[in-house]
Order: structure tokens, then sequence, then C-alpha cells
């Protein structure tokens, strides 16, 4: 994930091949990138206002008549911010994330659990959790593997759960923005792949909040489990 206030997007279409290997490739390309400036990443980052996005998840799984503790995934958890914040609001969430020193970092900070799993190796129980949680993290999946991993959380929630995600809007494109991979969307071909994988549209809206559209990078949305 990152911040907002440090996006800067990327401006060319990808056209090279997507066979499994070269995914991996990608993956482990941007996991090097967050591993070797974790400690700047957290410092950049643990002062960053998420509470509108926070917010949109947990509303949304009390607008399904889920009873509070909330068991949640807080899918690329990064240091642990969100992570702990959710614990401090008195929910049940457990942190995944790509990145070893992450993982590591979120334990420490949040007082939670966090498991180390690649984005496009994802493996989740069934059935289990009553939202997932996707901040500045499902951009960096290709676009080839992108179907899949929705599928695996899809999976992963329970009937009626919620999945909450933002990310850097764009115009379907995807590339390299330096050391770190992305896929940028606009809400039409984002709302595509989700309902393929099995939700059905709760919201959208585009952050950061009170800007004119042009000022608003980032495309948060929130989604149902059919």
């Amino acid at each position: 994930m990152i911040p907002e206030r440090i996006f800067s997007a990327a401006s060319i279409r990808y056209t090279g091949t997507m066979e499994p290997d070269h995914i991996d490739q990608i993956t482990q390309t941007t996991l090097q990138h967050y591993e070797s400036t974790a400690q700047e990443f957290f410092a950049g980052t643990i002062d960053h206002d998420v509470s509108q996005n926070i917010a949109a998840l947990l509303d949304a799984i009390k607008a399904g008549g889920t009873p509070a503790p909330f068991r949640l995934l807080d899918l690329g958890c990064g240091p642990g911010r969100d992570l702990k914040k959710f614990r401090d609001l008195g929910h049940e969430p457990v942190g995944v994330d790509g990145s070893a020193r992450f993982v590591e970092m979120a334990r420490a900070f949040s007082g939670c659990d966090a498991w180390q799993q690649d984005f496009v190796h994802l493996d989740l129980p069934a059935a289990h959790f009553d939202g997932v949680y996707a901040n500045a993290s499902l951009f960096h999946v290709p676009s080839a593997a992108l179907p899949d991993v929705l599928r695996r959380l899809n999976t992963a929630l329970k009937p009626g759960g919620v999945l909450f995600s933002s990310n850097p809007r764009g115009d379907n494109v995807e590339g390299w923005n330096g050391p770190r991979y992305g896929s940028y969307y606009d809400y039409e071909t984002w709302e595509r792949y989700l309902v393929a994988a099995g939700f059905i549209a709760v919201q959208h809206y585009y952050r950061p909040e009170g800007l004119p559209r042009d000022q608003q990078p980032w495309l948060a949305s929130v989604w149902r489990k059919i």
C-alpha cells in the first residue's frame, strides 16, 4: 500500500507477456522495493488518515446484519497501522502481506496476527471473514492475475461479507511506476472485475475528500459477496 499524498500514476500500457512465472517476477520485484524501504514507508504513512475507508467497510458489514466484533482480513497490511486501528475498535483483524519485513513490523506494532502471503498465491480459510480491507494494495496485482485473486477473496468471505478496496484510478493501463508495478482502472472496468468474481456493488467514492475530481486520484469502492 502507498500513501495517497505520494501517488504518481503510471502512464504506459503494459504490453509484455503475462505467463505465471512473469507474474511472479513482477510481484517479487514490487515486494523487494517494500522490503528495502519498510522503515521509511512506515514513517511516511503512520499518520495518514484513512478513517473514511475504515468506516466504509465497517458500516457495510453492519448494514448486512452482522453483529460485532467483526472478523477482518487486512490485505496488504503493511507495517500494521490499520490493523491496529481495527483491533482498537474491538474487532478481530488478521493481516496479510507479501513482505516479510512488513509482516514482522505489523505483528509488533498492532499486536495482531499477520500472515506472509503473496497476493497471487493467497491461501485463505474459506467463509471465514466478515470483511476484507484492501487499502492501496490490490492495484499491485497484474490484470492477468486479478480474476483469480478476487475469487480467492470472495471464497474467504462469509456469505454477505464485504470487500473494501481503494486503488489509484486511471484509464485501464498497467505498468511500472518506478520499482513498483501497478494496474490503474476506471470504475466501470473495476466493477466488471468485481461482478465477475461474485460481488455486487455497495458504493464507491473518490479521495481525498473535498477536492475537485481531477485532484482525487484514488477510487474507493465497497462490494458485497453474493
